[in-house]
């Protein structure tokens, strides 16, 4: 069976903000139910562990993540995260970073899950990311001492997005301007457009509405 490691957020607000945040829920619970439907396994994972912070959970009219936050495995593995010390990555076939505001203030910068990812992806290994999670691709730097993101084509929420959204002005950095300057290549459709791209072992996905082919493209990637 297929195991995917996703790693979360342990940051509960938008940057340093009251505002409650985390892991926006749809763009993980849409990709979950992509992986579990093609009989995958899962394991979700945070820099500390423990019970990780969702937002978005209460959103009328998705199915999919109203269906997955009531499956009591899922509830049982976002309350009991795995701490990064405790991971042992040869045990995956790929790592997923679902997105949301509070990665952007510890993935984006952490090297424990950066020196796994890397690790993974030179033993052949599939990483994807969705909407703010490609921030968690940053700090990924491969033996050679090459960022992973030199030469690969990627896409994450846009500025235009965060114009949108109301959040530019309280996010600790803007996504598309670290990817623009640190990938090969950013892209990116109008907002709230889906867009996947697929670049040799890594998949990005823009915004929420990319979550579902995030997942596709994860599941045929490995299949």
């Amino acid at each position: 069976m297929k195991r995917i490691l996703i790693p979360v957020t342990n940051h509960a607000t938008l940057g340093d903000t009251d505002q409650a945040n985390g892991t926006y829920s749809p763009e993980i619970t849409h990709v979950i139910h992509e992986l579990t439907a093609a009989g995958f396994d899962y394991e979700i994972a945070s820099i500390k562990g423990g019970k990780a912070p969702l937002y978005g959970t209460d959103i009328e009219g998705d199915e999919v993540n109203r269906i997955v936050l009531a499956d009591d495995n899922f509830q049982n593995r976002i309350n009991n995260t795995i701490p990064v010390s405790q991971v042992n990555i040869d045990e995956y076939d790929a790592v997923f970073y679902p997105g949301g505001f509070g990665l952007l203030s510890d993935l984006s910068t952490n090297t424990d899950f950066a020196q796994l990812a890397a690790k993974h992806y030179e033993n052949g290994g599939v990483i994807a990311a969705v909407c703010h999670g490609p921030a968690a691709l940053l700090p990924i730097t491969l033996s050679n001492g090459d960022s992973l993101l030199a030469s690969i084509s990627v896409t994450g929420f846009t500025r235009e997005e965060e114009i949108d959204f109301g959040t530019i002005t309280h996010i600790p950095f803007l996504l598309e301007e670290a990817l623009s300057r640190k990938a090969a290549r950013f892209n990116k459709v109008q907002p709230w457009q889906e867009l996947v791209i697929v670049d040799k072992r890594v998949i990005t996905g823009q915004n929420p509405t990319s979550a579902h082919g995030v997942g596709k493209a994860l599941v045929t990637s490995l299949t």
